[in-house]
């Protein structure tokens, strides 16, 4: 494909991920508004955003799957229809409940675009070429991720929150319409499928009963009880026969066999921490920055500008230099160290912190998010067979949602658990804030006795500052948590195999493929199979670590 026609079938998939994210960010500033006016607790402020992280990563490896089943274009177009209109239905909530079933729903959508895109872009360029085209993505993510939360927050003061779920119709009937004009994915070979329906139960039964788990034990029940070993041992079991059915079916949703390549191993490894960093940084900075700085939504997605402005610079230049050189491995190691140094930084901040310093802190983490999160799908690619693209690709992305949703888990409840402590501890200065009010004493402590979560920018002055200071400690205490997994995921990444990229596209490494099967002689394979047992024929893999000569042959 000639330049131009590259980036008139990326346009369509560029406005399809911008459609997906821009939906997601436009929500996050506003959301301690939207659990204020529903009168929602801080598990369910948890719980509106695990609720689509936990089905956008249940969801991702069945739609990767179906990908290397059936029209990639039309499963692509379906995942937009399926996330924009469960995200408009949200617009109509009443209360936190139905809020968390509508974005469950659109979490599956979410789940398609994450994992189709990254498929579908696969098939049209070839990893050593898709740095040159890493800016766009990187461009199109910070628009939507700087953009999204500025709108929403200018929606949310002047119109409503309610508005900010409708924001995205127009933009997914602009993204149906181009990408069924410019994206032409070539032709595959029919073939009999078969679909791991009771796979599919049992990991979506395993993930939801972990993360129900996380989220309800210490407060709804102790972390020791029956209700713990309950969900607990039905997320062990519904593993291991989720491991044995994948073992048995002839097409499994997550074929054990990719957890033979290295490769595939490690990224999956070191993209768990990734999605925990970049997720969890997401929903409670922008908590931070309402709740422990008594920013408004608009001022909120404003502050958090120096993230995303790290995680654009890194990705566009990263991905330059990765198509230029053809060296990925040292811009990964810097991305894990970033964010080892982002997230710590990150724990140590107060409500009265200097701007300056958190900026910086953020800037850190987007920074190690960007070199990372990308590039260690095109490294899975580069080493998988064509054949399992789909699966390979969903796969990374399905442990980064999976992180991700885990690590919101675990920091939402880590945040829920220590608020109540530092109220019980600051009960004096608040006891004291609350009798010089005056008339309005009775009214806060209602409120305040409510369990829902306060508008701390409404609050008194000698009320808000105690409970900006408590918000703050809770919610740095919670980036501790990420630290330890940003270890591992520098560890793993230090292992992953240095193999170069390729210049074929997956497209090109199956007909490579198909062309090798075609030249086995019945005398070659006879003569193979004499010799050792087995047939030899070169894998789509094998002709992708062709060198560049033999890449311009084919």
């Amino acid at each position: 494909m000639s330049r131009r026609q590259v980036l008139e079938a990326l346009s369509g998939l560029l406005l399809g991920m911008f459609v997906s994210m821009l939906a997601s960010t436009v929500v996050s500033t506003s959301l301690p508004v939207i659990i204020h006016d529903l009168n929602g607790d801080q598990t369910a402020f948890t719980w509106v955003v695990t609720a689509t992280l936990l089905t956008t990563a249940i969801s991702t490896p069945i739609w990767g799957k179906l990908a290397d089943l059936f029209n990639r274009k039309l499963l692509f177009q379906l995942a937009i229809v399926i996330f924009v209109l469960a995200t408009a239905a949200a617009g109509f909530s009443q209360d936190t409940n139905t809020l968390i079933a509508f974005r469950a729903v659109q979490g599956i959508g979410a789940g398609g675009l994450a994992a189709l895109s990254q498929v579908l872009m696969a098939d049209i360029i070839s990893p050593r070429e898709r740095g040159r085209y890493m800016g766009l993505f990187g461009a199109v993510m910070a628009v939507a991720t700087v953009g999204g939360p500025l709108l929403g927050g200018v929606i949310t003061d002047g119109f409503g929150w309610r508005w900010n779920f409708y924001v995205a119709l127009p933009f997914a009937i602009a993204a149906l319409l181009i990408i069924q004009k410019t994206l032409h994915v070539p032709a595959r070979a029919k073939r009999k499928v078969s679909i791991d329906y009771l796979g599919i139960v049992l990991l979506a039964a395993s993930v939801a009963l972990l993360l129900i788990w996380i989220s309800l034990a210490g407060s709804s029940f102790d972390w020791w009880s029956m209700q713990t070993i309950l969900m607990v041992g039905g997320a062990i079991l519904g593993t291991i026969l989720f491991v044995i059915v994948e073992m048995k079916v002839t097409e499994p949703l997550i074929p054990l066999s990719t957890f033979r390549n290295r490769t595939f191993t490690l990224a999956v490894i070191a993209s768990i921490a990734t999605g925990l960093a970049m997720f969890g940084a997401s929903v409670f900075l922008s908590q931070f920055m309402q709740s422990a700085r008594g920013a408004t939504p608009t001022e909120a997605g404003l502050m958090t500008i120096p993230m995303i402005g790290g995680l654009l610079v890194a990705s566009m230049g990263v991905g330059a230099l990765i198509t230029r050189f053809g060296r990925w491995k040292p811009y990964l190691i810097a991305g894990g160290v970033l964010l080892i140094a982002g997230t710590y930084l990150l724990s140590t901040i107060h409500y009265d912190t200097n701007f300056a310093l958190v900026s910086l802190y953020m800037f850190l983490l987007g920074a190690g998010v960007g070199m990372t999160m990308q590039n260690l799908v095109l490294v899975v690619q580069n080493a998988t067979d064509p054949a399992q693209i789909g699966v390979a690709s969903s796969g990374v992305t399905f442990f980064r949602s999976l992180g991700g949703t885990i690590g919101v888990s675990v920091m939402g409840a880590a945040v829920a658990a220590r608020i109540p402590e530092l109220v019980t501890d600051r009960k004096d200065d608040i006891g004291k804030a609350i009798a010089s009010l005056g008339d309005q004493a009775q009214k806060w402590i209602t409120t305040l006795a409510s369990g829902s979560i306060p508008k701390v920018s409404s609050m008194p002055h000698a009320l808000r500052v105690t409970f900006e200071d408590i918000y703050a400690q809770g919610i740095s205490h919670a980036f501790l948590i990420a630290v330890p997994f940003a270890i591992v995921s520098l560890i793993a990444i230090l292992f992953l195999p240095n193999k170069p990229l390729t210049r074929m596209t997956t497209s090109e490494r199956i007909q490579a493929s198909e062309a090798d099967l075609a030249t086995v002689s019945v005398p070659e394979a006879m003569e193979s199979l004499t010799a050792t047992g087995s047939i030899r024929v070169p894998s789509g893999a094998d002709a992708a670590a062709a060198d560049t000569t033999e890449t311009s042959r084919r």
